[in-house]
């Protein structure tokens, strides 16, 4: 069984064993040059896009054919990232040394220069391969190569585009580094009024005498690199482990799972602040880095799973040609979480109604439950309506936590503040007994 093979359910006893039909449409194999009709069927009239089941793993080919043109986006903004990254500063900044007295303007310039702890090659690899291990090791228990998949390439958006938006920000912006004055090693000319601005005391980097390289470097400290790529691994595998895990979903997690999920954030919190005891970043430097790598790990999460904070669907990859419908009943990807809590983790689990950044249903009584399949009486039953209690506020309603079940029944849902006579197919939750399972 392969890794992202997942176990099929074991029919109750006594009991045949359900029967799983595949449809597939089979796509056409005619191409027009290297890329015309690259993986999409064209018919007269007609065009439909190359869709991939996510019941099953596809062909590298298949794959390649979803996924080339991100790979080509990627490899191209990395070319340019590092040709930003080797040019020289754009600006022309001006700063001042000393006065006349002699007394240092700016001591916070002066520190000397010293090894980084964390070096940024260092910084990047541990951003990238430490939340690809941890991807690769969830996949024991929730067997998708599409969570995979998703999971990796929007890690890689993440680091890619956080990496390309700072550099462009040090190439323009820039700042002073703590140890600029050490690197600059400034010379200043002989005589009066050799400098300009107020009492002639600003000057630019033309009376540096130290290495060239060096002076570049710390002539580009604003934002730091090293905290915008640590805050965009790590804050993407953060959000990734709360959806993994239901950490902040509908049941009591145990503790060790707010522990598990804040531990990349505290390593990427250390990643930057060591900056500011090797004196290569000024605090600052430290947060508009973070914010950066955070800004782009949300916006790369969503771009690849259905919600970032909704509990109900975050834990689902999104697929590339098939809008996600955020409706109620079995929907695909709904069981890829590592969690096992409270009906988690079922095949064909999946919560009903619209999340609540997305549509305005979610605040009018519309919310659903959880599917699952269990059986009663020997006959496997599913569970569609439910009466609903009392929501959090008027027009909400928890559904499919609370209320009574009725198997194999749509049934109408009366709200509590609601929409009067609103009727909702709604799944009940997959009952399991307490205490079954710690994860």
């Amino acid at each position: 069984m392969g890794i992202f093979t997942r176990r099929r359910e074991e029919p109750v006893p006594g009991q045949t064993a359900p029967v799983e039909t595949v449809t597939e449409t089979k796509q056409p194999t005619q191409r027009r040059g290297l890329f015309g009709n690259f993986g999409n069927r064209q018919t007269k009239g007609n065009h439909e896009p190359y869709v991939l089941a996510y019941s099953r793993r596809p062909t590298f080919g298949q794959w390649l054919k979803c996924t080339w043109l991100d790979i080509l986006t990627m490899v191209i903004m990395g070319a340019i990232g590092l040709g930003v990254y080797e040019a020289h500063p754009a600006p022309t900044r001006s700063f001042p040394i000393e006065f006349r007295d002699g007394e240092i303007v700016y001591p916070e310039f002066s520190y000397p220069l010293r090894k980084n702890i964390i070096p940024i090659y260092a910084a990047a690899l541990m951003a990238a391969l430490i939340p690809i291990f941890i991807i690769l090791c969830m996949q024991v228990r929730i067997r998708s190569f599409w969570d995979v998949n998703n999971a990796i390439i929007g890690l890689l958006y993440s680091l890619i585009s956080a990496a390309v938006f700072q550099v462009f920000l040090k190439w323009l912006i820039g700042g002073l580094r703590p140890h600029f004055l050490a690197v600059c090693k400034p010379q200043i000319p002989e005589g009066t009024n050799t400098g300009t601005g107020y009492k002639q005391i600003m000057y630019t980097d033309a009376i540096c005498t130290g290495d060239r390289d060096q002076i570049d470097d710390s002539l580009e400290s604003f934002p730091s690199g090293h905290s915008t790529a640590a805050f965009a691994g790590f804050i993407f595998l953060y959000l990734y482990l709360n959806a993994k895990l239901k950490v902040f979903a509908n049941h009591h997690p145990a503790m060790w799972k707010l522990i598990a999920i804040y531990a990349p954030v505290l390593a990427a919190t250390l990643i930057a602040g060591s900056l500011t005891i090797d004196e290569f970043h000024n605090w600052y430097d430290c947060v508009a880095g973070a914010i950066i790598g955070t800004m782009f790990a949300f916006s790369s999460y969503r771009m690849v799973y259905a919600s970032v904070w909704d509990f109900r669907f975050n834990h689902i990859p999104l697929n590339r040609n098939v809008p996600f419908g955020y409706g109620a009943g079995e929907m695909e990807g709904g069981e890829a979480v590592f969690t096992r809590k409270v009906g988690w983790g079922v095949e064909g689990a999946g919560m009903g109604g619209a999340p609540f950044d997305a549509s305005a249903l979610g605040g009018m009584g519309m919310g659903g439950g959880l599917t699952g399949r269990h059986s009663q009486g020997g006959v496997m039953t599913e569970g569609y309506a439910h009466n609903g209690h009392n929501g959090v506020m008027g027009g909400n309603h928890a559904g499919g936590v609370m209320g009574h079940t009725q198997h194999g029944v749509p049934g109408a849902h009366t709200g509590h503040n609601g929409v009067p006579g609103a009727r909702v197919a709604e799944p009940s939750i997959a009952r399991r007994p307490v205490g079954d399972s710690i994860v």
